[in-house]
């Protein structure tokens, strides 16, 4: 395909050269925004009479064609092309003549990709929020759905104290909603529009920025034009954000791929989302859950590229920004490929709530509960903590359990015990009275389904 930009250079580059050059593999999923931008651009020109009302019938009739084609197939995109704006414009011209060689009046490559990153990008950040939203409401029905499970709590991975399944579940589920907020919060960033801003200093034809913004869905035109054109800041947040939402989808997969061991036992996923293996027949392997957890790589990797692309670039446009799209599309397609599998495989997993409530029952996960009846009778909790200790140590050594200390081994070490002591360590007991907000209680973590069914 001819070069447009011949002229000051013979146009003729080395095969190699444009190779290195070229975009169009990467960019050529933008096609729709650009057509969309420049419908846009020419309605703007029209209006403002830098071209007639009957060029921009025609390019803008040319353009939804090539957009139907592109969109059903009987259009491919030549990838010869330098890329998708050159493809556009190539086509454009092949079908209406001159009109389509105006469609680039008073704009640049530069503002135009810049625009078409924005248009894409938010329309990626619409699909990546409502994929978590999806996975959000999941996790509130599998918390509903299970709400009475008992398990233990970890700290250090080590069991801690008794809660229910659907509070450390839920758990995750802020996380993800942060995650929505961080999003929509870029997409605010996002939405202003570069077009307009030409190579960098603007143009000399009396556009009319606004009125294109509207047209695109912007909230306004960025207010400098070279930061019009060198401004990727919001591809390096979008890229923060998603860095953070993949590493929540990491920690949970982490979960999954404990909870599903032989040694937890406490989850087990469908076969849909588990392999086998090629040498021992009785391995279940949760590889889905293992590849959410190591695609986290891959999406820090395409932060730190964009950071790195941006950290040394003088302004204004350089053609090293056009490595931005591959880090941040590669990114949006791990993340959102990621969501959609895990929203799945929680659906499908089975909950065994009986080996949950048993390792709840065999860690003195309840020796916490025991120490605050001591503090309720009247004991300094400093104390109460010492004797807890002590207790459990004796029930380590003898192979006991809280529960099962007879009393009168129990009023040797404090005289303010009576048999209400096995009542405050039932595990049910020590779930149930967590009563504090956002605590692990019956009553908080159904508040908080019903936060997150009614925010959907």
């Amino acid at each position: 395909m001819a070069k447009m930009w011949a002229g000051r250079t013979a146009g003729e580059t080395a095969a190699l050269a444009d190779e290195l050059n070229s975009s169009i593999g990467v960019d050529g999923r933008m096609y729709a925004q650009d057509i969309k931008g420049s419908a846009a651009h020419a309605r703007m020109l029209s209006k403002q009479g830098i071209i007639s009302e009957e060029e921009k019938d025609q390019i803008i009739t040319g353009l939804e064609g090539i957009l139907k084609d592109l969109s059903s197939g009987a259009l491919a995109i030549d990838q010869t092309a330098e890329d998708i704006h050159m493809f556009v414009e190539a086509e454009l011209t092949k079908r209406i003549g001159d009109a389509g060689k105006k469609v680039h009046t008073a704009r640049s490559r530069n503002d135009q990709v810049a625009l078409d990153d924005r248009m894409y990008l938010k329309d990626s950040v619409d699909e990546l929020c409502a994929f978590t939203e999806k996975l959000i409401q999941t996790i509130a029905d599998i918390a509903e759905r299970e709400s009475s499970v008992i398990m233990p709590g970890y700290t250090h991975l080590q069991r801690a104290q008794p809660i229910l399944f659907s509070h450390q579940i839920l758990a995750y589920a802020f996380m993800f909603e942060r995650d929505i907020d961080r999003m929509k919060d870029c997409k605010k960033r996002m939405n202003v529009s570069p077009i307009g801003s030409c190579a960098l200093a603007g143009t000399t034809y009396d556009t009319d920025r606004d009125f294109e913004a509207e047209l695109l869905g912007f909230d306004k035109p960025c207010l400098n034009s070279i930061d019009g054109v060198s401004d990727r800041d919001f591809v390096v947040e979008l890229l923060a954000d998603l860095s953070i939402l993949q590493m929540h989808l990491s920690r949970f997969a982490e979960e999954l791929v404990l909870w599903s061991s032989w040694e937890f036992r406490f989850i087990e996923l469908s076969d849909a989302y588990t392999t086998g293996s090629s040498i021992m027949p009785q391995k279940k392997n949760s590889d889905m859950a293992e590849l959410i957890r190591g695609k986290t790589g891959r999406v820090y990797g395409d932060l730190i590229t964009m950071l790195t692309v941006l950290k040394g670039l003088p302004l204004a446009y350089n053609k090293d920004m056009q490595e931005d799209k591959e880090a941040v599309f590669d990114a949006v397609d791990t993340v959102k490929l990621c969501l959609q599998v895990m929203e799945p495989m929680l659906a499908g997993m089975k909950v065994h709530a009986d080996r949950m409530l048993r390792a709840a029952g065999e860690g003195f996960i309840n020796a916490t509960d025991l120490a605050d009846y001591l503090t309720r009778k009247g004991m300094p909790f400093r104390d109460s903590y010492k004797i807890t200790g002590s207790i459990v140590n004796y029930c380590i050594n003898n192979g006991l359990i809280l529960e099962n200390v007879p009393l009168e081994k129990y009023r040797e070490y404090s005289t303010l015990i009576d048999k209400d002591v096995y009542e405050a360590i039932d595990l049910m007991t020590c779930v149930k009275s967590r009563i504090s907000k956002g605590g692990t209680s019956p009553e908080s973590v159904s508040e908080q389904i019903k936060y997150l069914i009614e925010r959907a």
